[in-house]
């Protein structure tokens, strides 16, 4: 069984190519929550058709990266408790479960810590890795978490929201830098090495602290921007 996310196979055609060149800016943080994907634009910028764009378009709804409204088009999904508390919630479920298999079968769990350590590289590079290489790093701490349990049913089913997290992370990048994701991410490390309930507990406050919470802070921050601009 593979750790690699399918959403990081080569494009081929050219809807994919312009799919993966947005998917890349969506998990750099380059769109606000709420942005409108305008085809016209997008078909300028790529210097395509724009059944191309909206071919690439249906590629990226289809991931959950974007949505597509009646008489809005394509959006970049709003940040709101609903959509934080519904993926993060489905974290919890998967990766608190896998863990759980995972301890009882005895896995091998260095490749969790091999990401780790990968993580723990960035923290000193020149030059800073960007938000994009962070998420990924981070995500597949996770994934190798999930990777664990060895079943093929709960990483099918993780997969799909994996890109989906990292474009909802976009927002706590005032929050986190490489530093502080290696510390807390070793902290949890340790954590899982000592196995049980301390493993498991470790692994639940992460996903709660480190991302239902802080994405809920980050939300009430950009609600009181709004609020102040609107006045």
């Amino acid at each position: 069984m593979t750790g690699k996310s399918p959403t990081t196979e080569p494009a081929s055609t050219a809807p994919e190519r312009v799919a993966a060149q947005l998917r890349d800016e969506l998990l750099n943080g380059q769109y606000a929550a709420g942005t409108r994907l305008r085809e016209e634009e997008l078909s300028e910028r790529f210097e395509v058709g724009r059944h191309t764009v909206r071919a690439a378009i249906r590629l990226l709804v289809e991931r959950g990266l974007i949505i597509h409204e009646r008489n809005r088009g394509a959006i970049v999904p709003p940040l709101t408790q609903q959509r934080i508390d519904e993926i993060c919630g489905f974290r919890m479920v998967l990766e608190i479960g896998a863990l759980r298999m995972a301890l009882a079968n005895g896995a091998d769990l260095s490749p969790v810590n091999a990401v780790v350590e990968e993580l723990e590289g960035l923290v000193d590079s020149d030059p800073a890795p960007s938000w994009r290489e962070l998420t990924e790093v981070h995500g597949r701490i996770h994934r190798a978490i999930v990777v664990a349990a060895d079943n093929s049913h709960l990483l099918a089913a993780y997969g799909p929201c994996e890109d989906e997290t990292r474009i909802l992370l976009a927002v706590l990048q005032p929050d986190f830098d490489a530093r502080r994701l290696a510390v807390l991410h070793r902290e949890l490390m340790d954590k899982l090495l000592i196995g049980g309930e301390v493993a498991v507990q470790a692994l639940a406050d992460d996903l709660e602290l480190g991302g239902r919470a802080a994405l809920l802070v980050a939300l009430h921050r950009a609600e009181t921007v709004a609020r102040a601009l609107s006045r």
